[in-house]
C-alpha cells in the first residue's frame, strides 16, 4: 500500500518538485501561518511526488471554477496532515481510502470501494469528509516484466489468476514482509492458487525491485500500480479482480466548513475522470520526464474539459 516506506523513499524528489513547481500561492513553509481567510481553500499534500501532483490537479480544478486557492505542498506524513485538516489549517488533501482507513482503524477489512469509504467516514473527525472516490488506485500489484508478459501472452487486461500455470516457473520479488503477508505470497496462494518457484527479498516497490524485474532476476514483482517504471520498462500490471490488495482509491479528504458546493462539485468532477491509467501517465511525466507538476495538472484538466 502507499505508505510511509514509499513516501520516505520519494521525499527528496518531492521536496525538489515542491520547490520547482510554479503553482501560484504556494508557501515556502507548508506549516507556516494559520487558517486562510476570505473564502480561500487551502490545498495541502503529503511529502511524495504523486501527492504534490494530485494537489495541483485539485487546486487548479478549483481555480477553474472561480475558487480562491492557496497551496501548502510537501507537508509531511499523514500523522501531520490529518491534524491540520482537523483544525482547518488545510481544507483539501489528496488521500488513499485504504491507507487512510488503516490509519484510522487497523482492524477494518472492507470488501468494496463503497464499504471502504463508509468505514473511513465512520471514523473521521466530525468536521472532515471524504468526497467521491476516483477509479484511480495506487496500490500493490503483481507486475511482470516485458519478456514474461510476451512469453505467457499477458496484457494489462490479464488477471493475476492467469499466472496459475506459469507461477511454478517464475521467481517473484518484493519486500521481505511480502513473503509472509496475506496481502502477499500467502494471499496469492489462498486467493489465486499461485505457487511460485521461489521468492526474492528486495524492497517495498523501490529501486531494488524495479532493477531486479528489469534484469529478469525476478519475473514478477510487487510494484505500485502508478509506478512510472511500469511505463518506462513496458512492465505489465496484472488485474486483481478478487481485491487481494484491497482498495487504494485516490479520494479528496476535506475540512467541510472550508469548502462550498461549488468546490465539492469541482473535486468530484476530477474524481469522475481520474483512473489508474491516467494517473500513471501523469506520474510518468512528472517523475520520469521531469515536467512541472503544475503544468502537467493544467494540461490534463484542460484535456478532460475541467479547466
Amino acid at each position: 500500500m502507499r505508505s510511509g516506506a514509499a513516501a520516505v523513499a520519494l521525499a527528496a524528489t518531492a521536496a525538489l518538485l515542491a520547490g520547482c513547481s510554479s503553482s501560484g500561492g504556494k508557501t515556502d513553509d507548508p506549516l507556516s501561518g494559520g487558517k486562510a481567510g476570505d473564502g480561500t481553500v487551502v490545498v495541502g499534500s503529503n511529502n511524495f511526488p504523486e501527492s504534490i501532483l494530485l494537489a495541483d490537479v485539485y487546486g487548479e480544478a478549483l481555480k477553474a471554477k472561480g475558487v480562491k486557492v492557496e497551496y501548502k505542498p510537501n507537508i509531511g506524513s499523514r500523522e501531520t496532515t490529518y491534524g491540520l485538516l482537523k483544525n482547518g489549517s488545510i481544507t483539501v488533501l489528496p488521500e488513499y481510502n485504504g491507507a487512510l482507513l488503516a490509519y484510522l482503524d487497523k482492524k477494518a477489512a472492507p470488501k468494496s470501494v463503497a464499504a471502504t469509504t463508509a468505514a473511513v467516514s465512520a471514523k473521521l473527525a466530525p468536521k472532515l469528509a471524504l468526497l467521491n472516490p476516483s477509479p484511480a488506485e495506487d496500490k500493490d500489484s503483481v507486475t511482470v516484466n516485458a519478456a514474461t508478459a510476451q512469453k505467457y501472452h499477458l496484457t494489462s487486461s490479464s488477471s493475476i489468476a492467469d499466472l496459475k500455470d506459469a507461477a511454478q516457473d517464475l521467481v517473484i520479488g518484493g519486500s521481505p514482509e511480502f513473503q509472509t503477508r496475506q496481502q502477499g505470497l500467502e494471499g496469492l496462494k489462498s486467493v489465486y492458487g499461485l505457487h511460485f518457484k521461489s521468492f526474492k527479498a528486495l524492497d517495498a516497490g523501490g529501486p531494488l525491485t524495479q532493477a531486479a524485474l528489469k534484469k529478469n532476476l525476478v519475473q514478477a514483482a510487487d510494484l505500485f500500480t502508478t509506478d512510472p517504471t511500469v511505463t518506462k520498462e513496458k512492465f505489465v500490471v496484472l488485474q486483481d479482480p478478487k481485491n487481494l490488495f484491497g482498495f487504494e482509491n485516490v479520494q479528496p479528504l476535506v475540512h467541510k466548513p472550508g469548502l462550498d458546493r461549488k468546490g465539492t462539485d469541482a473535486l468530484n468532477a476530477v474524481s469522475a475522470k481520474l483512473d489508474t491509467a491516467a494517473l500513471l501517465k501523469l506520474d510518468t511525466q512528472v517523475q520520469t520526464q521531469d515536467k512541472d507538476p503544475l503544468e502537467v495538472a493544467k494540461a490534463w484538466l484542460k484535456s478532460e474539459g475541467l479547466a
